[in-house]
């Protein structure tokens, strides 16, 4: 080892850029290249110096440590010793240790710098460790050494150097070395040394640039929490969190956040004053908990801020923000790349599967999209994990670095607290191994050894199910997939599952249901909150103030989660066509929401009886009706999600589609406007019958194969005695097929079918493409397939001569 150069021990941020990793590490590195090619387009990054590997090597040299922790690791590897021991031994020899003098002369000034440059005696600043094998793109080396915040003062400046220094040899920071395959001795330390954002007084968080469950890169992920940011990176409290549709955040008209969703953000890191430690968790309020940690305005900031950082080192990235409490601004205080789904094979897609239901027990935040089955192992404590049993299912509060050796031979996690950026989700995510996070209650509800189902399959929320599911995993191969001239597109209800599926090749979403979001995401009634006043159901009128909290007007409740329900599913296939479908409950159905039975009339038969177009215009349901369109104006105006595409569910006669399509243009949804498109179902005779003239007021049909069997064959679909009469391959049904793909087709109109009967009946599925069907959209599950046997019929009709 060479002498270590004494000039070369500190480099301000201005003079680092990305190619000086080996100097000062992944992460000073990082701040060096944002500080000098990005704050110049905007983007606050606080000031700040690093000290270099010399510097680190002219410490080890000056104290004689190099062969005393040669030797120790040697223990380590032989046996001799174990990794605590180790650990130990050498963090107590750096603690020990002394600066040279001219290290700890040039530490001094450059704080002293950095304090003139902040007009102040004693700047706060925060002293992070930066491993020059650190932030790579293959590794996230998340949280394997400390952080000091809130430290000023040349005293205290120097003593979190020397921590951080030794905590290049936590026994995580070593295990994770060894698992890695990194040398020890050829790791050394740099110290960034940086200003201080006031975020005790505001708030803070995480930010990707890509969904870290499903790998979509149209997306910005934003997690924040109030006060200082290590209880979000450690899982420590649950975030709110943050989507943003990259694709249309260069149009400063629109506001594309798709999805908001409020944290319970249960503590706050902030500054201690007195004492020994420099800050503290203290509850947060109620207000605190009920308020979301940016607004709009913020969150589109943070999220241009995050695409320019992203362009600039060209892959998906793992960044750290805070705001100021005392001036109201945003900053970057770090960027790392993204570590996993931007490294998953592109060509390969893995799913799972539950074979059969079982009693929920816990819900929270999904972590991969696996499924993992086995017996609890309980652990409070990181004082009890020498306790953990191999291949058994980790639940616990919160995890930290030191959890890591555990948490790789876990079947799955569970923790109480965190969101999508804790350490418990970036490690299981490198390690493969499914976890939900921020259930809240686990450690309450779970006992040890107690048997239980971890599903991560389901979209975005987790859930932890009673007993040992059976699951199927499949293997989809995306690299051999024919082209169809019949579009394949793809039915899908649930917003939370969109994502899931965006590597799948289709052209777009052929249904989109509403009545999903609205019954398993709203859950309320949307006469009961428009006439929230007359509901005279006390239960339903406490439970509607619970999830309407915050919302001055309750209808906004309603039209802010449809508008991101709809937007998420529709970002999923932007800029493809994606067909959403009006509310199409019946009358029983819409009773069963959340104050729902006041507004509704009670019929023998549903199934013929107030739905579909008929509610929209009619007093008993046009009000809610009404903030319907405000969803859906709000996706396509304000969002820019103009991919939107209307359909009308069960028009019975042209005087409904002109009264419905009249109600529309009142509530700015006019056909041609905005280019939006309006469709019909396709699921009653008269629909077809009456053809061109449906085709003269709506730009497409998409047919509803179960209705149309229903009404054709005039047998009830939910009937059991009847089922071996209901067929959609009757001649019946297929005769009216066929006669509307003809007629709509003169008129210039396009026809596409939204039903399962094309991937289970191959035949059906070759009669539609022979009849020159325009669109097939399937469940995600029989994409693949289906696309297979509709090319084999297209080449079949293509070598039949004419």
């Amino acid at each position: 080892m060479s002498k270590p150069r004494e000039s070369s021990y500190i480099r301000w941020f201005e003079t680092l850029t990305i190619n000086d990793v080996g100097d000062v590490g992944g992460k000073n590195a990082s701040l060096g290249e944002m500080y000098v090619a990005l704050t110049s387009q905007g983007i606050r990054v606080p000031d700040g110096f690093a000290t270099t590997a010399p510097a680190y090597w002219g410490f080890l040299e000056a104290n004689n440590l190099v062969d005393e922790i040669r030797h120790l690791l040697e223990d380590l590897e032989t046996g001799i010793a174990t990794l605590e021991q180790v650990g130990k031994a050498i963090r107590r020899r750096f603690l020990r240790a002394q600066f040279p003098q001219a290290l700890s002369d040039q530490i001094v000034a450059a704080y002293q710098e950095l304090c003139r440059r902040y007009d102040t005696d004693h700047v706060d600043v925060a002293v992070r460790s930066s491993a020059t094998a650190e932030d790579l793109p293959h590794a996230s080396f998340a949280g394997q050494q400390e952080t000091f915040l809130n430290i000023s003062g040349d005293t205290e400046v120097l003593d979190a150097c020397r921590r951080c220094f030794a905590s290049l040899f936590t026994d995580r920071a070593i295990s994770y070395r060894i698992a890695q395959g990194f040398d020890h001795m050829q790791v050394a330390l740099s110290i960034g040394i940086q200003k201080m954002v006031r975020s005790d007084l505001a708030s803070s968080g995480v930010i990707f640039t890509i969904d870290t469950e499903t790998g979509f890169r149209d997306v910005v992920v934003i997690n924040g929490a109030w006060g200082l940011g290590e209880n979000v990176v450690q899982g420590a409290v649950t975030p709110d969190e943050f989507v943003i549709f990259k694709p249309l955040l260069d149009d400063m008209r629109l506001t594309p956040i798709i999805e908001k969703k409020l944290g319970a953000k249960e503590k706050k890191l902030i500054y201690a004053v007195g004492g020994t430690e420099t800050t503290k968790n203290v509850e947060t309020t109620a207000d605190e908990r009920r308020s979301f940690v940016l607004d709009d305005t913020e969150i589109l900031q943070l999220a241009r801020w995050a695409t320019t950082i992203e362009r600039h080192y060209g892959r998906p990235m793992d960044i750290e923000w805070a705001k100021d409490g005392e001036n109201g601004e945003l900053f970057v205080v770090q960027a790392r790349p993204e570590t996993v789904q931007s490294q998953r094979e592109a060509a390969a897609l893995k799913t799972y599967e539950l074979k059969e239901k079982g009693t929920r027990l816990l819900t929270g935040l999904s972590i991969g999209e696996a499924v993992a089955a086995g017996k609890v192992c309980l652990i409070k404590d990181a004082s009890e994990i020498d306790h953990f049993i191999d291949g058994s299912i980790l639940v616990t509060g919160m995890t930290d670095p030191d959890w890591v050796p555990i948490m790789q031979r876990a079947a799955g996690i569970i923790t109480d607290f965190g969101g999508r950026t804790c350490h418990a989700a970036i490690v299981s995510r490198e390690l493969g191994v499914p976890a939900v996070v921020g259930t809240g209650e686990a450690t309450h509800v779970l006992k040890d050894s107690q048997k239980i189902t971890l599903s991560c399959a389901e979209g975005t929320q987790g859930y932890v199910y009673e007993g040992l599911l059976e699951y199927e995993i499949h293997d989809v191969n995306l690299s051999d997939v024919p082209d169809t001239n019949t579009h394949i597109m793809m039915n899908i209800g649930d917003p939370a599952a969109a994502f899931r599926w965006w590597r799948l090749p289709c052209e777009g979403i052929g249904l989109a249901r509403m009545e999903f979001i609205i019954g398993n995401h709203i859950k309320v009634h949307p006469m009961a909150l428009v006439k929230f006043d007359e509901l005279t159901d006390v239960k339903a009128q406490r439970t509607i103030e619970q999830l309407t909290r915050g919302y001055e007007n309750k209808a906004d409740y309603f039209v802010d989660n449809l508008a991101r329900g709809i937007a998420q599913i529709a970002s999923s296939q932007y800029p493809d066509p994606v067909i959403v479908r009006m509310s199409d409950f019946k009358t029983n159905e819409y009773a069963n929401l959340i104050g729902g039975a006041q507004f509704e009339i009670a019929e023998s038969n549903p199934m013929l009886g107030f739905r579909g177009a008929s509610r929209y215009a009619h007093e008993l349901y046009r009000d809610g009706f009404a903030l319907e369109c405000r969803a859906i104006k709000r996706v396509r105006d304000e969002m820019g999600l103009t991919n939107v595409i209307v359909m009308i569910p069960f028009c019975r006669t042209l005087a409904e589609a002109d009264s419905v399509l009249e109600v529309m243009a009142a509530h700015g949804l006019k056909r041609g406007l905005n280019d939006l498109e309006v469709y019909v179902m396709a699921e009653i005779p008269s629909n077809i019958l009456l053809a061109k003239e449906f085709a003269r007021r709506f730009d497409g049909f998409s047919i509803g194969s179960n209705d149309l069997t229903q009404l054709t064959l005039g047998v009830d679909r939910d009937s059991s005695i009847l089922a071996p009469l209901f067929d959609e391959r009757n001649e019946a049904v297929k005769i009216l097929i066929r006669n509307l793909i003809h007629d709509a087709h003169e008129v210039g109109s396009k026809v596409g079918i939204c039903g399962q009967g094309p991937s289970d009946y191959p035949d059906f599925a070759a009669f539609l493409v022979e009849c020159g069907i325009d669109s097939i959209s399937l469940n995600p599950d029989s994409i693949i397939r289906t696309r297979h046997r509709i090319a084999e019929e297209e080449a079949h009709l293509a070598a039949v001569p004419a």
